[in-house]
């Protein structure tokens, strides 16, 4: 529920374009995004989801998704070590949490590689919802399948977050690519952000860009991502389930027990 609110200040920035504005200013933008992460953060606090075990577990992951970044920061194509933590952050730890750790993890990235701009916002949104997805993603299994162990993944989660890591990888694109077209595509016949369209034209603008300059790009993305998955899933979900079994509680009225 929290990371649904605050998406909604999220989807203005990546609808904004498509309206006929042009991109908003980079100040509040900011903000706004910096707001966003802040108040999930305070509220998965209040809801005592986020105690000091899972706040310590998501500086860490934060911390080594910034090495990673810091070490290969132009990755393998549109490939970035990055996405493989959180895909398994969220897909563990839900919806909310996996928003976080995406979220601080492309914000601590930023300040540690100096990647601090404008399209910074749309990065950390757009990260933060790769997180989130991979969180429902595991939600809804394990609904499916009550009896089974909480730390033990099987051949469905495994399935099902390769399935995740390769459609979030071409989102991720997508979405992120929409601050560079505006920037640097302003008006460029057939493929170029051009104002004064009405929002099907532009969008239609948009997916030419997109299928020209970027699909291929992001299918390395995808496709490093399952690998990565395929390749490291079992043991960091295991590793991360196990801590999930161990920082989980539940909150008992005072008198019931």
């Amino acid at each position: 529920m929290s990371v649904a609110l605050v998406s909604l200040a999220g989807i203005l920035l990546f609808v904004w374009p498509f309206l006929g504005q042009g991109l908003p200013p980079e100040a509040p933008a900011l903000a706004v995004t910096i707001g966003a992460v802040a108040s999930i953060a305070l509220m998965e606090t209040g809801a005592r989801r986020l105690d000091s075990g899972r706040l310590a577990l998501l500086a860490a992951l934060a911390a080594i998704d910034a090495a990673l970044r810091l070490v290969l920061v132009n990755g393998v194509g549109g490939f970035s070590p990055i996405f493989f933590l959180v895909l398994c952050a969220g897909f563990e730890f839900g919806a909310s949490y996996g928003f976080l750790v995406g979220a601080f993890s492309l914000l601590v990235s930023a300040l540690v590689t100096g990647g601090i701009g404008p399209w910074l916002p749309y990065e950390t949104f757009a990260v933060g919802w790769v997180g989130a997805c991979s969180g429902l993603a595991g939600s809804v299994v394990r609904r499916l399948r009550p009896g089974r162990r909480n730390w033990l993944p099987d051949r469905l989660d495994l399935a099902v977050l390769i399935g995740v890591a390769v459609v979030t990888g071409f989102v991720y694109g997508a979405l992120t690519d929409i601050w560079g077209w505006v920037a640097f595509y302003r008006g460029v016949e057939n493929i170029g952000w051009t104002p004064g369209l009405s929002a099907p034209e532009t969008l239609a603008q948009f997916g030419r860009y997109y299928a020209v300059t970027s699909l291929t790009w992001d299918a390395f993305r995808g496709i490093g991502d399952a690998l990565a998955v395929l390749a490291l899933g079992v043991p960091v979900l295991m590793a991360m389930g196990r801590l999930r079994a161990r920082l989980g509680y539940e909150i008992v009225e005072a008198g019931s027990a």
